[in-house]
């Protein structure tokens, strides 16, 4: 059994647009919204899209109607299928490789946003007593991730995703089980818009709940179990997500925030925080 953490270096999960060919540029939808100024069908490249797979407009994408964008992340996963799975290869070369490329790109990202999830309970203390089951997990996702374009077509990923929740649900009650008193079950709670200023979470389960739009300023997170919340427009000024379990940058990216909230590590402070 494991007797320190892994590492927390999550540098091949986070997204290397210079080293992937544009690919949630082309291969997802988006429809015209408060998010996307346009409408755009899966496979077809973005307007903005540039010869050399760069945004032509990415330093103003919110400005220019495309928060979308912002918020998106690939976990790694567009680098991954461009450079490991078609060796460097790009899809305005060949239509066959096109096809094939969009539609392993999303398989690519779910596995990514799993290893995601398993390398922080790695990185915890807190389960040094799954850690075995927990690397032989992340070696097996990632094992799928190095797969050719055909074995990533025909992964399962419910029944990957099933398997590893197992231990996710098991890292969420070991490391909340350190926090005192009675933690509150929120799970898929329709919190949106809710008044939660200053509210004592510590060690709570927020898993899939709607926090959309929710007044968290000055709210303690620490030890809360965030997978699938939906943070979008939440206000996080001042908040303190330090410890907060399963956290990520797309979760991060789509809520409001200042100098004053407190992050994990491993995450980056996103530009349209104000302060920031």
């Amino acid at each position: 059994m494991s007797e320190q953490p892994a590492t927390t270096d999550r540098a091949d999960l986070r997204a290397d647009c210079a080293s992937c060919f544009g690919l949630c540029c082309v291969a997802l939808p988006f429809a015209k919204s408060a998010d996307f100024a346009v409408d755009k069908v899966a496979g077809s490249p973005c307007s903005n899209l540039l010869a050399d797979y760069r945004c032509g407009i990415h330093a103003n994408l919110r400005e220019r109607g495309f928060p979308g964008c912002t918020v998106f992340d690939c976990f790694g996963a567009g680098q991954k299928v461009s450079q490991v799975t078609f060796s460097g290869r790009g899809w305005r070369e060949d239509q066959s490789t096109a096809r094939r490329m969009f539609g392993v790109f999303p398989v690519m990202r779910q596995l990514q946003e799993l290893l995601w999830y398993l390398t922080d309970a790695l990185a915890r203390t807190e389960t040094r007593e799954i850690h075995d089951d927990l690397r032989r997990r992340l070696d097996e996702v990632e094992r799928l991730t190095r797969g050719s374009a055909d074995e990533l077509a025909e992964v399962d990923v419910a029944g990957v995703r099933a398997e590893v929740d197992e231990l996710l649900l098991r890292t969420s009650e070991l490391v909340r089980s350190k926090f005192p008193g009675r933690r509150k079950n929120r799970r898929g709670a329709d919190l949106m818009g809710a008044k939660l200023k200053g509210a004592d979470l510590r060690g709570s389960k927020l898993r899939g709940a709607y926090l959309i739009a929710a007044d968290l300023r000055g709210a303690d997170l620490r030890g809360s179990d965030l997978i699938g919340a939906d943070f979008r427009d939440a206000d996080l000024r001042g908040a303190d997500l330090t410890g907060s379990i399963f956290l990520t940058q797309a979760q991060v990216n789509a809520a409001k925030g200042d100098a004053a909230t407190r992050i994990p590590p491993a995450l980056s402070r996103p530009a349209h925080w104000q302060g920031s």
